[in-house]
């Protein structure tokens, strides 16, 4: 309330200074123009007079210019004429200015140097007057001046009553101003402040998750915000801290965000962390004259962000947002997340040119279909290994500069795109620990010799004291190929490769998703009605399918919907009944493979349609475009059953977000057995995906499972995911790294030996 009563006293008396100064403007421009209006009459009066006064001044008519003046002195506020010669003697003047002219007007004097009319407002007494002279002639020659006086006083009475009008105006429009203010702080401010000061105090006493209402518009934007915010990370820490005592309680070793903040922090002490990958965690992009924040979909976000806050480390990725250079300060970095930063985030620029030869040529041209073994012949091309080097090099020196002036730092180096970059690092910095992970499968040791630079990769490969795999068959690879290719020692029991007086161990990380147990949703999140979401589509259906990819030739999309079209073949029961989701994301558009492969997925999922779709249901739905996790976990949750149908594949977490997701331990998941997740996730339903006949009896076989088996294959399931989650996956990962032994070269320096 006393807030309140200090805003409308401070409008109050800002609105009265306001009106007040332009009532003072008013007043003074009223007070001009009535002025000039005198001004103007005692001129056209003067010189109508002049021409009666001047032909008498010539024949000496004293008695007659008496007659005249005294005819002429009765017009409205004149009160007077008087005529001078040039001596300043009076030769007639009406009676009524008899007694109150005290010599000759000032006028006179100047109006008979400039030969014009002069006037100007002096007080005669009590009387505000406007005094004007005009000389007059005698043969072509001055003999005297003509003075008219005429009553202002009326001037200054209407600027009395404008004075007294815009005082009234003014106190009852500040009055009503501030009554209308003061509701409108009352309805607008005060009442949704009240109500987010009650919400808060139930979120606090009570863990109310009941939504903020709060009116839509710039003014609240920010605390809407900021109060989303507040609930998420109170929501987070009240679970995680009742996760921990009932981890307690209960003796399990469950990993958490809050522990492997914990296990980092003492791991590496005070020593620096840096993380490198293509992907950044947050894109600056340009929203009309705005600039939004971006977090990525990728697992490499949710999977690293913990080790970098827990360590406050940096994070070096490519910049590829088109606001991306404006935020970053004069070393390419910035603070994140934005609203609670933590880390640093490093960005590497790289031309159009190098993005094209490097990521979309070499790596996702090249690598991408040499490491997958799906049908697509792998491309090389000179200019994109060149590009591929270069861009290797650029973040090499990038991580250099962040490593510059300490001591023993750690290094994790993500996927494919970065393989030269391990050796070019420690060839620097010896002293630092280096890692690299490789999210995607590692081929034979024949396939991979298809690469041209072949002996170069790995050698920048083993130049990292660890690298890891999903599983443990990619290390044999690996260690397959770096047996047949390079000079080196491979020590099989402890799986490493000792080459140039470098150990590099090498070992399997099985990388997984976060988990939370229950799930604590939002206050507005979707309740995974499988009903609500088909009328949403705009269908009628009993049964739901859901498939979740980038729409990339190694995710089995295809296959798939061959598959829903050959169990409706096989099952017209089910016609009218089920409908299979495909929520795919356009990926690498520009590359001629994923370009037609777009082509294709739309025109199998028209062609299965076209045969089987009625008026009110369609056995396929293609949602061709990017989803965030939000929008994708009501499908998860809804769902009978999710395709999980890879031809090739490191882990591929889809398959564990759908069992994280299915708090109802309801849901099938049907798993390739060429996915890294079927070698965990064994109560899948594990099928070969070029099998259509096997796929459709599994689809099948799904809907038509028995609910307690359902129960019994997801609770098994959801056990592995939550034992064996991402922050799991980052301890291991660290610990691993950390546990490496250097040992003084020869030169001084130290370079990785083994385990401790």
């Amino acid at each position: 309330m006393r807030i309140s009563l200090r805003l409308i006293l401070l409008l109050f008396i800002g609105v009265t200074l306001v009106s007040l100064f332009f009532a003072r403007s008013q007043v003074k421009a009223q007070k001009r123009g009535l002025r000039a209006d005198l001004e103007r009459r005692a001129d056209v009066l003067a010189d109508s007079l002049q021409e009666t006064i001047e032909p008498m001044m010539q024949n000496d008519a004293s008695k007659d210019l008496q007659r005249v003046l005294e005819r002429f002195g009765n017009r409205e506020r004149l009160s007077g004429v008087a005529i001078y010669d040039l001596q300043g003697k009076s030769i007639a003047m009406t009676l009524g200015l008899t007694g109150k002219l005290n010599g000759v007007p000032n006028t006179v004097a100047l109006a008979i140097s400039k030969n014009e009319g002069c006037g100007e407002f002096v007080n005669l007494g009590s009387t505000y007057t406007h005094i004007f002279a005009l000389p007059l002639h005698q043969k072509g020659t001055i003999a005297g001046a003509m003075v008219l006086l005429h009553n202002a006083d009326y001037i200054l009475a209407q600027s009395d009553a404008i004075w007294r009008d815009a005082f009234i105006r003014v106190l009852v429009q500040t009055l009503l101003i501030s009554l209308i203010t003061l509701l409108i702080v009352r309805w607008s401010v005060v009442n949704p402040i009240s109500k987010t000061a009650q919400w808060m105090r139930e979120l606090r006493t009570r863990g109310s998750h009941s939504p903020l209402d709060l009116p839509e518009g710039e003014l609240f934007k920010p605390l809407m915000r900021e109060a989303t915010h507040l609930v998420q990370s109170l929501s987070a820490a009240r679970a995680t801290a009742q996760e921990e005592a009932r981890l307690r309680e209960a003796s399990e070793s469950l990993w958490t965000s809050e522990r492997l903040r914990v296990h980092v922090r003492n791991t590496l002490q005070t020593r620096p962390m840096i993380v490198v990958s293509n992907r950044e965690p947050y894109m600056h992009v340009h929203r009309g004259n705005s600039i939004e924040v971006i977090v990525p979909a990728s697992g490499l976000v949710t999977a690293l962000e913990p080790i970098l806050r827990a360590c406050e480390g940096t994070w070096i990725a490519h910049g590829s947002g088109d606001a991306d250079r404006e935020v970053v300060d004069s070393r390419d970095r910035l603070r994140v997340p934005p609203e609670e930063p933590q880390y640093a985030l490093r960005r590497v620029w790289l031309t159009r040119e190098e993005e094209e030869g490097y990521y979309y040529g070499f790596a996702n041209e090249g690598l991408w279909p040499l490491c997958h073994i799906a049908h697509t012949r792998p491309t090389f091309r000179s200019s994109d290994w060149e590009d591929y080097q270069a861009a290797n090099q650029k973040f090499a020196r990038a991580v250099l500069e962040e490593m510059k002036d300490t001591h023993d730092p750690f290094l994790l180096i993500q996927d494919y795109h970065f393989a030269l970059l391990p050796r070019l690092v420690k060839k620097e910095r010896p002293d630092a620990r280096v890692a690299i992970f490789w999210h995607i499968p590692w081929p034979n040791p024949q396939a991979f010799s298809i690469c041209p630079w072949q002996r170069e990769l790995l050698d920048g490969l083993l130049g990292a004291d660890l690298i890891g795999f999903h599983i443990q068959s990619h290390c044999n690879y690996f260690l397959e190929t770096v047996d047949q290719t390079m000079e080196s020692r491979i020590d099989w029991e402890h799986f490493g490769v000792s080459r140039l007086g470098h150990m590099t161990l090498v070992k399997p990380f099985p990388i997984s998703v976060a988990y939370s147990e229950p799930a604590t949703p939002l206050p507005d999140a979707f309740s995974g009605d499988r009903f609500a979401l088909i009328k949403e589509l705009g269908l009628e259906a009993t049964y739901l399918g859901v498939g979740v990819d980038r729409v990339d030739y190694t995710k089995g999309i295809l296959e798939r919907l061959r598959a829903v079209e050959r169990f409706l073949d096989k099952y017209p029961a089910y016609r009218g009944k089920f409908t299979f989701v495909q929520i795919g994301a356009p990926s690498r558009t520009h590359i001629k493979r994923y370009h037609d492969l777009q082509a294709e997925v739309e025109a199998e999922a028209e062609r299965i349609n076209w045969r089987f779709e009625t008026s009110r249901w369609k056995p396929v739905v293609f949602l061709n475009k990017h989803h965030s996790h939000e929008e994708i976990e009501p499908y998860y949750r809804a769902a009978d059953v999710c395709l999980v149908t890879s031809l090739h594949d490191g882990m591929n977490l889809v398959a564990k977000e759908f069992v994280a997701a299915r708090n109802d331990e309801q849901g099938v998941l049907i798993l390739s057995q060429f996915a890294g997740a079927s070698r965990e996730l064994q109560d899948a339903l594990a099928i070969n995906p070029y099998d259509t006949e096997q796929l459709a009896e599994a689809i099948r076989f799904s809907l038509e499972m028995d609910s307690v088996e359902k129960t019994e294959r997801m609770r098994r399931m959801r056990r592995i995911v939550k034992e064996h989650n991402v922050y799991r996956w980052a301890a291991n990962l660290i610990t691993a790294l950390s546990e490496i032994r250097l040992e003084p070269t020869a030169t001084g320096t130290v370079a990785g030996a083994g385990r401790t």
